[in-house]
């Protein structure tokens, strides 16, 4: 059994980091490309109070309702700008659950 949870840009993946839990995400799309290809596994850290987020930092994030592992782009106050690497700008939230940490290895998953 995998030593992190396993799962997508979704809900189940949230509310494992809202456990405090150290989840492996693999997005899905060519939004974070070279970044990050499409279902690539990442390593996603929770979100505490001593967690820092500046910009170019990779977050999971919630905005306008839509899930996405996409880049902090702006900040103010605690307000955080979401884009995808291409430019394309998602939109401004608060809702931030885990911050990228690294690329998965075939160790995480044993």
């Amino acid at each position: 059994m995998a030593k992190y949870f396993i799962g997508g840009e979704n809900k189940e993946t949230i509310e494992h980091l809202l456990n405090n839990e150290t989840v492996i995400v693999k997005g899905k799309g060519n939004s974070m490309t070279p970044k990050l290809k499409s279902g690539e596994a990442v390593i996603v850290e929770p979100i505490s109070k001593e967690t820092k987020i500046k910009k170019r930092d990779i977050v999971l994030c919630k905005v306008k309702g839509n899930i996405y592992l996409h880049l902090v782009t702006g900040i103010s106050g605690n307000q955080y700008k979401i884009s995808n690497n291409h430019g394309h700008d998602n939109g401004w939230t608060t809702k931030i659950f885990g911050k990228f940490v690294r690329k998965a290895t075939s160790e995480d998953f044993k």
